[in-house]
């Protein structure tokens, strides 16, 4: 049985999605756990688009047959071990005639198929469209080394709702937000991404969001919820310089010391070269807490200038100081007294 059903739909049925594009299709965005079974290697379906441009329609069709001819038990067999109750559902690009080959021969075998109308495309018109709703946020701000990833975790432990942006992005917003490990998602899997985690919050209740630039690395947030967080209220906090640099240096400290001269190095025009040369020295000579109070400088100023951009009415400081959980649970007190 092969039944067309919504992107909507889909999401309600809980059972194995399989992305039957090329693997090149796939890397650059896809369903967020959708397995890629393709059809067509990246060079094959070249040919099967070429084919279909300079020859005819029905070329094409043979040509692809031909090509994908030898690989259908394979694929019925990797299919069942995705779908051992054989319930799958497939899509292509836009739900036209990989998708509904692939489907004719899984239903053939006996499987349950869904196929969802207007393939991928579809769900990239539904992430598009989530960032334009009106969410309710919360934005906890404060300069570098407030532990506002480490907040943003407790307060979800209090069953608040939270979108970590940084960890969509993979990269922690900074020079040196890679931090040596990371690997940035392409622009469309980031949305992608985020827009599957924003499907997953309560729209009636109000969402925490870390106060971000525009940009995380190479990453752009949505021009529309980019807007959202700019404009609604922005919790700052206020923690101790000796607390901040203390954090730092337990976070960087990890990292490779090339790593650190490579990303301070690449700052050099915005730090200046006097601070630059002290801070790599620093690095050189293992002292770490220099280090930190030498990048802060740089790290304030860029942060200030964002927090300068937003109506002032709209800034809350809120001091704090105790364990993470503490601070946590004072600001959802406080979050819950302010003006809407």
């Amino acid at each position: 049985m092969t039944q067309a059903i919504s992107i909507e739909a889909y999401f309600d049925l809980n059972i194995p999605l399989i992305d039957v594009r090329t693997p090149l299709e796939y890397a650059q965005g896809h369903v967020p756990g959708a397995y890629n079974l393709p059809i067509f290697s990246n060079e094959e379906r070249v040919q099967v688009g070429t084919t279909y441009k300079q020859q005819s329609r029905e070329a094409a069709i043979l040509l692809g047959f031909d090509l994908a001819g030898p690989k259908w038990s394979g694929f019925i067999k990797e299919a069942l071990v995705l779908a051992p109750e054989k319930r799958i559902v497939v899509h292509c690009w836009r739900g036209g005639m990989r998708s509904g080959a692939m489907a004719w021969a899984l239903g053939l075998y006996g499987f349950e198929v869904y196929t969802i109308a207007g393939g991928y495309k579809s769900y990239r018109r539904w992430a598009l469209a989530q960032f334009e709703k009106p969410w309710k946020l919360n934005v906890l701000g404060g300069l570098t080394g407030s532990g506002k990833t480490k907040i943003l975790y407790a307060l979800q432990n209090m069953d608040e709702q939270i979108i970590d942006l940084e960890d969509l992005a993979q990269h922690q917003g900074s020079a040196f937000g890679t931090m040596n490990k990371l690997k940035q998602p392409t622009q469309e899997q980031f949305e992608n991404n985020f827009a599957w985690a924003l499907q997953k919050q309560e729209p009636a209740h109000t969402i925490w969001v870390e106060d971000e630039s525009l940009t995380i690395g190479r990453r752009v947030i949505p021009n529309a919820f980019w807007k959202n967080m700019r404009n609604t209220n922005l919790i700052k906090l206020q923690v101790s310089d000796e607390v901040r640099v203390s954090t730092l240096v337990e976070e960087y400290g990890k990292l490779d010391p090339e790593f650190l001269i490579d990303c301070t190095t690449r700052v050099r025009k915005r730090l200046g070269p006097q601070q630059t040369d002290h801070a790599i020295a620093a690095i050189n000579e293992g002292r770490m807490a220099d280090f930190i109070r030498l990048l802060l400088v740089y790290y304030d100023k860029t942060y200030q200038r964002g927090v300068q951009k937003r109506s002032p009415e709209k800034i809350f400081p809120v001091a704090c100081q105790g364990s993470i959980a503490s601070m946590a649970q004072h600001l959802k007190t406080f979050a819950g007294t302010l003006p809407v």
